[in-house]
């Protein structure tokens, strides 16, 4: 199977990401799935991790098909520093380092004014999205190169948009922009580009929980988010786009 896929892999053009070893959390589905298939079509090497066990093995089965790339995946809630911490482990045992982190494990909630919003749901946004994001960039930093990349995935909702009804997840990603401006700084001097991803409405599962009947076919797809998320990390490693905008074309939904 191996020598089959390195067989197919000769008809394509030269990978931009050979050899290079991305983590990508929330990989199981949406953008996060559709940036480790891209990523692996790149020549990539991948550690994949995400809380649903049957999902993320199906997402390992989905990249490494007919793609000749090293998987690592592991189970892992990133609100959780000790999972985080053993994920991590197990990447530095597979892999001598780690060249991009992509902090994609997101949540969302229910539509509810802030009068109505229970705290769990506050706190499991607020945990996963920023949280998270922080427990695995510091687990990820001891093992990140010069050169190398972390790729926040933000929101329009909180940065950009006021959208009544979403506190939470709205701080939550405002919080995702402003930790990236603080971590690009503090790296500038190892090398270490820092770029975060603002991303207008994409059509993922994520909307289930706020907006079953939201318009989908207007909505850009994971695999446009992904195309575009490889570019940044396609380009020569002294230069950055420190901040990606992406919205449909059609604007507000």
């Amino acid at each position: 199977m191996a020598a089959k896929r390195r067989r197919e892999a000769r008809g394509r053009p030269p990978a931009r990401l050979q050899g290079k070893v991305a983590v990508v959390t929330g990989a199981s589905r949406g953008i996060g799935l559709a940036v480790a298939a891209a990523l692996a079509a790149e020549g990539c090497n991948l550690v994949l991790s995400g809380r649903d066990p049957s999902a993320l093995a199906r997402a390992v089965q989905r990249v490494r098909e007919k793609l000749p790339v090293e998987v690592v995946a592991g189970r892992c809630d990133v609100r959780d520093p000790e999972q985080v911490g053993k994920l991590f482990a197990a990447a530095r045992r597979r892999f001598p380092r780690i060249d991009f982190l992509i902090n994609n494990a997101g949540r969302s909630h229910a539509t509810l004014p802030v009068a109505q919003l229970p705290p769990q749901a506050w706190r499991e946004a607020l945990e996963t999205n920023l949280n998270g994001m922080f427990y695995c960039t510091q687990a990820a930093l001891p093992s990140l190169r010069a050169g190398g990349a972390i790729v926040n995935l933000s929101s329009v909702a909180g940065p950009r948009e006021s959208i009544p009804g979403s506190s939470a997840y709205s701080v939550s990603k405002a919080g995702v922009v402003a930790f990236g401006d603080v971590l690009r700084e503090e790296l500038r001097e190892r090398r270490i580009r820092v770029i975060t991803v603002i991303a207008g409405a994409t059509d993922t599962e994520i909307w289930e929980q706020f907006w079953p009947d939201a318009p989908r076919a207007k909505m850009m797809s994971p695999e446009t988010v992904a195309q575009v998320i490889v570019s940044a990390l396609t380009l020569p490693e002294n230069a950055v786009v420190e901040e990606l905008v992406l919205t449909p074309i059609a604007g507000k939904l």
